[in-house]
């Protein structure tokens, strides 16, 4: 199963985006969306499930979090705001039933193996900030094991 990561486009979905997630077959949005045209335009590409970030307003199809099988993969999906600064073991602490943790936030794109538990931050697809690249990931699922590949997006 191949999963398309994405956070933090807050209102700009980059053309490259379409390129990097084309073929996956779910794709998950680690929140600040921040616009009305995102998620639909994401649709063109897979499913999307998404969750809200701390710059988004109020949205029916936004869930604070979610819990998703990926072929056998249990995993947590947050904006990651929640735990304060977000680190993957302040995330692993707070999430202990989750085998895999895909969040947001920080916009710095991170992959780490905390006791086991894979931890992604697919870093920020939208505006540039912090003079970090705009990225994605996809999350690769076999025999419910998962491995991440970034992916730097076009300006």
């Amino acid at each position: 199963m191949r999963v398309g990561l994405i956070s933090d486009t807050h209102g700009l979905l980059r053309p490259s985006v379409h390129r990097a997630l084309a073929g996956v077959e779910l794709i998950l949005h680690a929140g600040d969306v921040c616009g009305e045209l995102i998620l639909p335009e994401l649709e063109s590409i897979a499913p999307v499930q998404a969750v809200m970030g701390n710059c988004d307003d109020w949205d029916p199809a936004l869930a604070r979090e979610r819990w998703i099988d990926l072929a056998g993969l249990r995993t947590h999906l947050s904006h990651g705001h929640e735990v304060g600064a977000p680190t993957a073991a302040r995330l692993v602490s707070e999430y202990p039933d989750a085998q895999c943790i895909i969040y947001g936030h920080t916009h710095r794109p991170d992959v780490k193996r905390l006791n086991g538990v894979l931890v992604v931050n697919p870093g920020a697809a939208g505006p540039r900030r912090f003079d970090l690249r705009p990225t994605v990931a996809v999350l690769t699922v076999r025999d419910g094991v998962g491995e991440v590949e970034l992916i730097d997006l076009d300006d």
